[in-house]
């Protein structure tokens, strides 16, 4: 077998991946061709010796019937040689069907066999990603009633985040996970399965948000200043998530109340 890819290389649909021969064909197809060539000088023989047979007949020194025979002869090597030919072909197309081509246009992502290795029937050449790259999720089934196709998510790629799509989101849970696909435009495909982070909405709660700039931290603790009626008052507050410029406040204070920003 004569292997053109390995892992990694990118193909077109109909590209040649990989070449199974057998050398028997390759034996047959000579001998064809060798049969051929006698058959050829056959009819050449026969072609001649029916021209001289047909120049002594209008001589009359010969019979109309050596006549019949010898366009019989020049006929027999002439199906002679189209049977031969049709067998040729048949090598021929015999021998094309050990290309193996690839059906898409993709990526190769393993290669099982070694150049030079005997392949039966139905064995695996090389296996082809393609179709398109999707990021896939396993989500805990937990979330799985607030997953919407169409939704966007922000996917971390290295040097930045880009937005996907929401592609699809198969029904059967598998192992307490659903599984989703997402469409993102310019996903990186060096490396299938490669892991990614990816912020997916699954919801939404209220939450009490301040400037960041008001928020003082001493000794570990985080301090607020608020303004009331007796003035101005810190308090120890718990912080959250952070959203820009703004920092969520779990405890400490209550909506409604003004802080104090230098």
């Amino acid at each position: 077998m004569e292997l053109l890819v390995s892992e990694s290389d990118a193909v077109t649909a109909g590209q040649r991946i990989a070449v199974v021969r057998d050398d028997k064909i390759g034996f047959q197809i000579s001998a064809l061709d060798a049969q051929l060539k006698a058959l050829q000088a056959q009819l050449d023989n026969a072609e001649a010796e029916l021209a001289r047979g047909e120049t002594l007949v209008d001589q009359g020194v010969a019979t109309t019937q050596r006549l019949d025979q010898l366009r019989t002869q020049a006929d027999v090597a002439r199906n002679q040689i189209a049977s031969t030919e049709a067998q040729r072909q048949l090598a021929m197309e015999q021998d094309a069907e050990g290309e193996v081509l690839a059906p898409l246009d993709g990526r190769v992502l393993g290669v099982p066999v070694t150049r030079g290795a005997v392949v039966l029937a139905g064995e695996t050449v090389a296996t082809l990603g393609g179709g398109g790259f999707f990021l896939r999720l396993a989500i805990p089934e937990r979330h799985a009633a607030l997953l919407r196709e169409g939704a966007t998510l922000a996917v971390e790629t290295g040097p930045g985040s880009v937005e996907g799509r929401l592609a699809k989101v198969y029904p059967q849970v598998e192992n307490g996970r659903v599984v989703a696909d997402v469409e993102v435009d310019g996903l990186p495909t060096d490396f299938v399965d490669a892991r990614l982070l990816v912020r997916v909405p699954v919801g939404s709660r209220e939450a009490l948000m301040i400037p960041a700039e008001a928020v003082a931290t001493r000794s570990g603790l985080d301090f607020v200043t608020v303004t009331g009626p007796e003035g101005e008052v810190q308090r120890t507050v718990v912080l959250g998530e952070r959203d820009g410029d703004r920092v969520e406040v779990l405890t400490g204070l209550a909506a409604g109340e003004e802080v104090v920003t230098p």
